[in-house]
């Protein structure tokens, strides 16, 4: 009781501190420490109020405890305030600060050919349905469809609170098992799709230098090589310390094309510099969606079985049909759950 004393005082310490902190003119009228403080505070809401919860729970146990006539509640309470104490601890297990951005999701076909390519274009459906059942806004970026009607790659921008925390189980690579539609002898393949889910990086996040940026515009094609319009509206954008390129066509106008690759651009280098962060803590932290980690698959879709499976938390759903229309949450939650786990026993080590 004692501990969770000290630690209650601790939430409620912090909590005032960042309040303190978010009314100072010095951070208010810098952009960045603004947006570090507001973060920090609405991740300290949830705590501050489980820590008023405990207050208020502890309070009336210990009266219940001291009175004959409610001694009967004692039980129910002790059950409320142990509830309460694992909530607590759960709130301040460390979260990942990108979770409640919004995120930029990247669809491209790999092993299998062309029935990858519709894989892929199933697979970007899946999420796109998903993005729409969780209430959240979404817009195509960038899409080259191959000549079956799949895609070789595709990119989307989800837009909504707490969007990363949803998507970002959904990075890996994904494997379908059925029969292709040009498959005359009924056999089986099997194909993949690898999905990269990255924060949409804000301006205060990645600064962008113009001379580290070199912009190449040209004309834009379309499938088999036709020219999709007469001017140089595409552009191509080489961040040249890290050697990242973003190419964006699908505008009519260079400007848009322009804005949507600086989009696609900043994530990609947040992306980067957060796995930069997660390699030098790697010991400390089980799950990261990181470049090696990508290459794994994480779920395998069985058509014939009608059988979807999650090998990182070992789920296995009989619903294919219903998944691959977006519903996805039971894996989110294992998933999420699986994480809190695992930081709650790294947190007591």
């Amino acid at each position: 009781m004692a501990a969770m004393q000290h630690l209650v005082e601790e939430v409620e310490r912090s909590y005032a501190e960042t309040q303190e902190r978010l009314s100072d003119p010095s951070v208010y009228n810098d952009h960045r420490e603004a947006a570090d403080v507001g973060r920090r505070l609405k991740e300290l809401e949830a705590a501050h109020k489980l820590a008023q919860e405990w207050l208020e729970a502890s309070s009336d146990l210990e009266a219940a405890r001291g009175d004959g006539d409610l001694r009967e509640l004692v039980p129910e309470l002790e059950e409320r305030v142990e509830r309460v104490e694992q909530e607590l601890k759960l709130a301040l297990v460390e979260t990942d600060p990108a979770d409640r951005k919004d995120v930029i999701v990247e669809i491209r076909q790999a092993a299998g050919g062309d029935e990858a390519a519709l894989w892929a274009g199933d697979v970007f459906r899946m999420l796109t349905r998903y993005a729409e059942r969780r209430g959240f806004k979404w817009e195509q970026l960038e899409a080259s469809p191959n000549a079956t009607g799949g895609f070789q790659s595709i990119s989307f921008a989800v837009k909504g609170d707490g969007a990363y925390s949803i998507f970002k189980w959904e990075g890996g690579t994904h494997r379908v098992q059925r029969v292709p539609a040009t498959e005359s002898q009924g056999r089986i393949h099997t194909s993949t799709a690898t999905v990269a889910v990255m924060p949409e990086a804000e301006d205060v996040d990645v600064e962008l230098n113009d001379n580290d940026l070199k912009i190449d515009v040209y004309r834009s094609t379309g499938p088999g090589g036709q020219s999709v319009n007469t001017t140089d509206s595409a552009v191509r954008i080489t961040h040249l310390p890290t050697g990242t390129v973003v190419a964006m066509q699908d505008e009519k106008s260079q400007l848009q094309n322009k804005t949507k690759a600086l989009r696609v651009l900043r994530a990609r280098l947040y992306e980067l510099e957060r796995e930069k962060q997660a390699a030098e803590q790697a010991a400390t932290r089980r799950s990261q969606i990181g470049s090696g980690e990508r290459a794994e698959k994480i779920r395998t879709y069985n058509y014939p079985e009608n059988r979807v499976t999650d090998h990182r938390v070992k789920l296995t759903v009989h619903n294919l049909d219903r998944v691959l229309e977006g519903e996805l949450d039971e894996f989110t939650e294992a998933l999420a759950a699986d994480e809190r786990q695992q930081a709650l026993e790294t947190a007591a080590v």
